[in-house]
């Protein structure tokens, strides 16, 4: 499902406009976007939660040179589901 086929389903569902979900659905994704990157989780009850999970430092290889090289630790975004809404997908 893509963010056009949501904006579709929410619009035939609600009856309000294209144009309006569109912006509410690109506001959502702002603000979550915005709160993972000044480093706020994002809970959503029953649903799950958008995080910022800490990679730490490893070595790794680079086969075709021959040589290793040290990838520092960083951040990176995830998402983890509520227990319901896993529930609900095994089903």
């Amino acid at each position: 499902m893509t963010k056009a086929d949501i904006v579709n389903e929410i619009a035939k569902s609600t009856g309000l406009e294209k144009a309006a979900v569109l912006a509410t659905v690109e506001k959502f994704m702002e603000v979550v976007k915005e709160s993972l990157v000044s480093g706020e989780n994002v809970y959503l009850r029953g649903f799950g939660s958008f995080i910022v999970k800490t990679r730490c430092q490893k070595t790794a290889r680079n086969i075709s040179k021959n040589t290793t090289i040290i990838i520092p630790e960083h951040k990176i975004p995830a998402f983890k589901p509520a227990r319901v809404f896993m529930d609900e997908v095994k089903k």
